[in-house]
């Protein structure tokens, strides 16, 4: 709300004209010092200050959406998830909002549940918008280089956060998941466990192949036997909590099967919370008959009960290096190089908590109860 000079209140934008009437000086000579243009030179400077203190009094802000228009900048990075209530989401974002905060740029957020209509209906309009960049931060959907084929032809800066373009120009922002899923096997062994259950990712899913090709090496280095009845797959849902519900499931329909296996390796955090549901209907307690471990370090994870052992990714570090690269892209113009894009690998962190210890007696004891040691 701006005071004018009759003392009236007023809920309307106090305009360009509204400073020039009560300076004294004409709209252009406003416009002209206060967005500092280089003509502004050759206005003296107790014009120019008086000008500013006028327009502080007012409390004169320039029109963005005009300006924008007139520049066609619209000053927006579009950033696109798949499911904000994913909490794998939430410290990319995060990461995201924070880069952006000291800079002119905001974040346009959408959500595309999951759904691919959704994604490609939610790309159009933020073309229509003139977003100057995008961040996509990928999940469970499952994107192509024909989908984002617009943005190259738009020559919309881009890029991934947590997934990776087999093909294409688009960069990527992603940890290191094979170094990661090497890391896991490595901690479930070094505590003893060599009768292991995996619940894999969904197969569609990049990330699951090189979270598998890390286990696959580290277990034909110490030469593991990995036998398929302890080897399960999600299927990729696109429901916000399929991963919790088939980690319960999953793991529940192995301890059926054969209940034999001392340590549990999940996809992902969520997974793992579901397999230690499933745990304790069984009657089973982790870690001392079972040790789970999961993967992201979503931030519920510290606080499950127990506290969850888990591989981290580097999330909000993930979203500010997305920034970074989106704002240089921008800043040479949007170029967009050819070939494949640029991918940053970060290297992922074993966190230990409660979940995962070394193997228990009882979990021998049990086990051999079963007849599978």
């Amino acid at each position: 709300m701006a005071i004018r000079k009759d003392g009236q209140n007023s809920f309307s934008r106090t305009t360009l004209a509204d400073v020039a009437r009560e300076s004294g000086f004409s709209p252009s000579t406003i416009s002209i010092v206060l967005n500092e243009a280089p003509i502004s030179r050759y206005v003296a400077a107790k014009t120019k200050e008086h000008i500013r203190e006028v327009a502080k009094r007012l409390d004169y802000r320039p029109d963005a959406f005009g300006r924008s228009l007139r520049k066609r900048r619209s000053h927006t990075i579009g950033v696109m998830i798949f499911d904000i209530s994913d909490p794998f989401c939430t410290l990319i974002l995060q990461g995201i909002e924070k880069s952006l905060h000291s800079t002119e740029f905001l974040p346009f957020i959408v959500d595309a549940h999951n759904q691919r209509e959704q994604f490609e209906r939610y790309l159009a309009m933020l073309l229509e918008y003139r977003v100057e960049g995008l961040i996509v931060v990928a999940n469970w959907l499952f994107i192509d280089i024909e989908t984002l084929s617009e943005l190259e032809r738009h020559r919309v800066p881009t890029v991934l956060v947590g997934s990776e373009m087999r093909s294409g120009p688009l960069g990527s922002v992603l940890v290191n998941n094979e170094q990661g899923g090497y890391l896991a096997l490595q901690h479930l062994h070094s505590l003893g466990h060599r009768k292991i259950a995996f619940i894999r990712g969904p197969r569609q899913l990049w990330d699951s192949s090189r979270r598998w090709d890390g286990v696959l090496r580290f277990a034909a280095e110490v030469g593991l036997k990995m036998p398929k009845k302890w080897v399960v797959e999600l299927t990729g849902s696109s429901e916000s909590n399929s991963s919790f519900d088939e980690g319960r499931s999953l793991t529940s329909t192995m301890l059926q099967n054969d209940a034999g296996f001392t340590a549990l390796l999940a996809f992902d955090d969520l997974t793992a919370f579901g397999a230690v549901r499933a745990l304790r209907d069984f009657g089973r307690s982790v870690p001392e008959d079972c040790s789970v471990l999961g993967f992201d370090d979503v931030p519920h994870a510290a606080l499950f009960n127990p506290s969850l052992s888990t591989v981290r990714q580097p999330m909000e570090r993930m979203g500010s290096i997305a920034v970074g690269r989106i704002l240089n892209e921008i800043q040479q113009g949007g170029e967009v190089a050819p070939g494949k894009g640029r991918v940053d690998l970060l290297p992922p962190e074993l966190v230990q908590r409660e979940s995962t210890g070394a193997i228990h007696p009882t979990s021998k004891i049990l086990a051999r109860k079963i007849g599978k040691i």
